[in-house]
């Protein structure tokens, strides 16, 4: 019995239905599927058109998912790189930078537990903090209440 080859559309939603994502991430992902020129777009502008694509929500998802484990810079590298527009992804971070401190501290909390006693495991812990995107001010803050305890 022969299989019936996936549309475009299909495919899409299949990938919408695991997480959002952005138009931009679907064409990416969907081009080599592509037979005919234009196919893709026209799929896409129609789940545009239906809701089923939406940057505020992948925006949204982005920074519910990862805001506990990750400083504003890579959530807004992870944002970009979904090909999202600068200043929804700019708005949606204005929030977050509120709450960097807390949120390294947390992090820092969940990795150490303990304020180090060396300036070897400071610096090591400083860079954990800093691989996962969080600024430099945050950071020294974090570490700074952290030493208070």
């Amino acid at each position: 019995m022969a299989t019936v080859p996936i549309s475009l559309k299909g495919r899409a939603l299949r990938l919408l239905s695991t997480r959002e994502h952005s138009r931009v991430e679907l064409e990416r992902k969907l081009s080599p599927f592509e037979e005919v020129p234009g196919e893709l777009a026209k799929a896409l502008d129609e789940l545009n058109l239906k809701g089923f694509i939406s940057d505020q929500r992948v925006i949204e998802s982005v920074v519910h998912r990862r805001a506990a484990k990750l400083g504003v810079s890579r959530i807004k590298q992870e944002l970009q790189s979904k090909g999202l527009d600068h200043e929804a992804v700019g708005e949606a971070l204005a929030g977050l930078k509120d709450t960097e401190v807390a949120r390294a501290r947390e992090v820092w909390q969940r990795k150490f537990g303990e304020p180090a006693l060396d300036a070897k495991e400071s610096a090591k812990q400083m860079r954990f903090l800093a691989s996962r995107g969080f600024s430099g001010e945050a950071i020294r803050k974090a570490m700074a209440v952290a030493s208070d305890d």
